[in-house]
């Protein structure tokens, strides 16, 4: 029975996948054909006798409509891509303060926002405030207060003696 279930299973992912994989390529061919139809290959014909073995077998593919409009699909993506990756680092502080609960949210929220508008300078600030332990920083600001507090009143005792 457990068999029968896992062969199951298996042939679920294996068809799930090709149909996957078959939508995608349907969507990549349509696309780059429609980014095709934007465009057309102006170019002169060169003759034979610029290329020491005859025509490249890549200039027909160069040639292509069809090939082109998928470069063109791929070079979107990657700048698409690469912009979302940008748009996640210049929210990294945003989010570590909503993921520590950290009572600074609004504050880091602000000045992610002037340093995207503004400068970058008010993003490095919202960085700084979210990476920084302000737990440590109070317990060793109390300590430097506490010492000398302690030590104004040994040199308040020392000069009534």
């Amino acid at each position: 029975m457990n068999d029968t279930s896992n062969a199951t299973s298996r042939i679920k992912g294996v068809v799930s996948f090709l149909i996957k994989a078959v939508v995608i390529i349907g969507v990549v061919g349509i696309l780059s054909k429609a980014l095709a139809s934007l465009g057309a290959i102006h170019g002169k014909e060169l003759p034979e006798e610029y290329f020491s073995t005859g025509y490249p077998t890549i200039l027909k593919l160069l040639d292509s409509e069809l090939f082109m409009g998928l470069i063109f699909l791929i070079t979107l993506s990657v700048f698409a891509y690469v912009g979302y990756l940008l748009w996640q680092l210049h929210e990294i502080a945003l989010h570590k303060a909503k993921r520590d609960s950290s009572p600074q949210i609004q504050l880091v929220f602000a000045l992610s926002l002037c340093g995207l508008f503004i400068d970058k300078t008010w993003w490095v600030l919202a960085l700084i405030i979210v990476f920084t332990s302000w737990e440590h920083i109070m317990v060793r600001i109390s300590d430097i207060i506490g010492k000398g507090v302690a030590s104004a009143q040994v040199n308040e005792d020392k000069e009534k003696q």
